[in-house]
């Protein structure tokens, strides 16, 4: 079975978390749902309930604090805001030009930069309102938490991989800054992006904070529209970061001869789109995200790509987009579950979800977290890299959550 777009009120989906039927499965960790924080199965109905309910802000007066992250490189953090010119909106034509906010991670020297806000003011009340409606739940204390890049950081010397990330349909970029700073203190130059319209909500320089328009019902064109659009997004961001005169300062670090791209959900989708239409891009991974823009047929030129999802609910025969998906992949590939996880457990949710009282679906938060950056990050050295990963090559006993799928 694929998944389905749904507009199921926020309550029901509050109450649905691991209800979340197989029948009428989301397309996205819950467009309007719990701090999906506890992510799109957080669980049972009642004691999540309960959970959210005793969210107070006496309780959530200290801000939560991300996984440190793993590398031998220091992560520094700036903010781009670039314009297509040639390009409408998909979805607000009247906005005119489409627009794009980019946080750009990449090795940086130690001791240098300031602190990084996980997101503005105005995107944490408008995440919080569409994920943890009625929780009393400060925003300032998740736009304070705790990150380990430094804006504005020096840049470390050299040339390194660029990965693109992007993330599921609601949830803006900031849920996937856990691993964004690991794969950027791994020597990894890190362009995470947000779709504007398509996030709960996305402030731009001008202090303009976008909200979603497109979460509560599919687009003309149906949902494989939104991967096929975000292709055309990150083709433009690539463009912008590779080009003599970039707008990025610090473009000189990126080879661009070694361009993957990850993502989560939708953003999973728009990962192998992005690369059928472009072929700058030379790795995918998709995490837990349905193919609602298909495999091509023909394949991805023989580039390698990921698949890793949920036990429950991306093992062969769950999700009929992964059999026929995995069939067309025509180059290295393995398709990895995890037992414990829910469709939020690949980003930053697990840990939020902690913080905020919220029950956890499986696996620690610290768990979910070490177990994505893990295996994401081998696949890139493998693939952008050419460094020898043999996590990859069959079970590990030091990660018995993880199954190979069709090894």
């Amino acid at each position: 079975m694929t998944r389905e777009f749904t507009d199921r009120p926020a309550g029901r989906i509050l109450a649905g978390l691991r209800g979340r039927a197989r029948s009428s499965r989301l397309l996205v960790a819950v467009p309007a749902a719990c701090l999906a924080l506890a992510a799109a199965a957080c669980a049972p109905a009642s004691p999540a309930r309960q959970a959210a309910s005793t969210v107070t802000a006496a309780s959530a007066t200290e801000s939560p604090e991300l996984p440190r992250p793993t590398g031998p490189h220091a992560a520094g953090r700036t903010t781009l805001h670039l314009t297509d010119a040639h390009r409408p909106d998909p979805w607000v034509p009247d906005a005119g030009p489409r627009q794009l906010m980019v946080s750009m991670y990449y090795p940086a020297r130690p001791r240098t930069g300031g602190p990084t806000p996980y997101v503005t003011a105005d995107e944490a009340r408008l995440f919080l309102r569409e994920k943890a409606p009625g929780a009393d739940i400060p925003p300032q204390a998740l736009s304070d938490t705790q990150t380990w890049a430094h804006t504005d950081a020096r840049p470390a010397h050299g040339r390194f991989p660029l990965v693109v990330l992007s993330p599921g349909l609601s949830f803006p970029r900031a849920t996937l800054t856990s691993l964004a700073e690991d794969l950027s203190s791994r020597g990894y130059v890190v362009a995470l992006v947000d779709h504007t319209y398509e996030s709960s909500g996305t402030t731009f320089p001008d202090g303009r904070t976008l909200a979603c328009a497109i979460c509560d019902k599919p687009p003309a064109g149906g949902v494989s529209a939104i991967a096929k659009s975000r292709a055309r997004d990150i083709s433009f961001v690539l463009d912008e970061l590779t080009r003599r005169h970039s707008p990025w300062p610090y473009a000189r670090m990126i080879d661009a001869r070694r361009i993957g791209m990850a993502g989560h959900s939708i953003g999973g989708d728009a990962a192998m789109a992005t690369m059928a239409a472009d072929h700058r891009v030379r790795a995918g991974v998709n995490m837990d995200g349905t193919f609602f823009a298909p495999v091509p047929a023909t394949g991805l030129g023989r580039r390698p790509f990921l698949l890793v999802g949920t036990q429950s609910e991306h093992s062969p025969g769950d999700d009929d987009t992964w059999d026929s998906g995995w069939t067309s992949l025509d180059g290295w590939k393995r398709w990895l579950t995890v037992t414990g996880t829910d469709h939020g457990s690949f980003t930053d949710l697990p840990v939020l979800s902690a913080w905020a009282g919220l029950p956890a679906s499986g696996l620690s938060p610290q768990r979910s977290v070490r177990i994505v950056r893990t295996y994401v990050g081998a696949f890139f050295d493998l693939t952008l890299n050419g460094e020898r990963r043999p996590l990859l090559d069959r079970p590990s006993p030091a990660y018995p959550e993880v199954t190979f799928q069709h090894l």
